[in-house]
């Protein structure tokens, strides 16, 4: 096999013989696709690029992360109190169900992979009864009439739906949904009350998330780094580092993990008292736009942490940080408020305005 690019600096190296062993078992097709998410795992962890992988086995990039994290999923579900039944279909079928049951608590993904293969649900069902659990397992107390089950889970964001909802198909059949969900008599209950009291509570809005979009070149500053003031040395002048602007939002990073990354001086900016820059892709929001997902970039105030219904907050779940709305008080602490998202210029040529003759025109 010819030499391939690694995607890590440090990978775990594998016996040569492993690697082969590996490719082939992904080529052929070899056993169920747990044993292929780990073989695929196991390469990347060695250092070959989930391209390389798809050139060498023809499994897609896409198909690589979904059977990898899936199999992580199902590995944790092993673990737990899941029934044979359970755990032989899965390892059949389902990378795509247990996919979305990613960002559960391993004791959630169980029970929740135990409601999948019961109700027989398919992967746009099992993303929404993942944010139903993992919305519920933030209440301190669970709410009148439910319980931590992950079907009274779902029953209950049925429940809170169809007491928004005015239109009576919709109500009807989110009626029907959470009965079919709902574990606990008391949970049934509460929800078979709706067929007969037809009041409605109002939805709160979620507010608009602040996205902004930087549009001419006048709004993106650069960072330059500073010498020092007269009298200097030749030495100081050659210890300064290189700045090197990175991606769309021209982020500069110097040794360490430090970086930095330039931002316009807009009031909401300036008003922050201690903001700090998280990078992800604009689809991690629970308001998601319509547009195609991009690079943003998320400024957040760790300052501010005094519940507003007007406003998107930083929270920490399984140890991972989320952005959330919540339209009452929440019971798990903020970490901050979003005050703006920030969307990288649009630049049909990156290197056209970097020439003089073209500005000067």
């Amino acid at each position: 096999m010819t030499d391939l690019p690694p995607i890590s600096p440090h990978p775990e190296t594998l016996a040569q013989e492993t690697v082969d062993e590996l490719f082939q078992k992904l080529r052929q097709k070899q056993g169920n696709w747990v044993e292929w998410g780990n073989a695929i795992a196991l390469l990347q962890k060695s250092g070959y690029n989930p391209q390389v992988i798809f050139e060498a086995t023809g499994f897609e990039p896409v198909q690589q992360n979904q059977v990898v994290v899936g199999s992580q999923v199902f590995s944790s579900i092993e673990k737990g109190n899941a029934s044979e039944a359970m755990r032989s279909h899965f390892s059949m079928r389902g990378s795509d169900v247990l996919y979305e049951l990613r960002l559960l608590t391993h004791e959630e993904r169980a029970a929740a992979a135990e409601l999948a293969f019961n109700q027989k649900i398919d992967c746009d069902e099992a993303k929404e009864i993942a944010r139903a659990i993992k919305d519920f397992s933030r209440f301190g107390t669970p709410p009148d009439g439910f319980t931590y089950d992950p079907g009274d889970a779902v029953a209950y964001q049925s429940w809170k739906l169809a007491k928004q909802n005015t239109d009576l198909q919709v109500r009807s059949r989110l009626i029907a949904k959470g009965l079919k969900f709902a574990t606990t008599p008391a949970a049934r209950k509460k929800i078979e009350e709706l067929l007969v009291d037809f009041s409605v509570d109002p939805k709160r809005p979620a507010p608009t998330l602040p996205f902004y979009r930087l549009e001419s070149e006048d709004e993106l500053p650069r960072i330059v780094p500073v010498v020092g003031e007269l009298p200097l040395t030749a030495k100081d002048l050659q210890g300064v580092p290189i700045v090197e602007e990175v991606g769309a939002f021209r982020m500069v990073k110097f040794a360490g993990e430090q970086a930095w990354v330039p931002l316009p001086g807009w009031q909401v900016i300036l008003a922050a008292e201690d903001p700090v820059a998280l990078m992800c892709e604009s689809d991690r929001f629970p308001t998601r736009p319509t547009t195609s997902p991009e690079p943003v970039l998320v400024i957040v105030d760790r300052s501010d942490r005094e519940w507003d219904e007007r406003a998107y907050f930083v929270v920490e779940s399984n140890g991972d940080l989320e952005f959330q709305w919540f339209d009452t008080t929440p019971s798990i602490p903020l970490l901050g408020k979003i005050i703006v998202i920030l969307r990288p210029k649009r630049v049909l040529d990156v290197d056209f305005n970097k020439d003089s003759w073209q500005l000067d025109e």
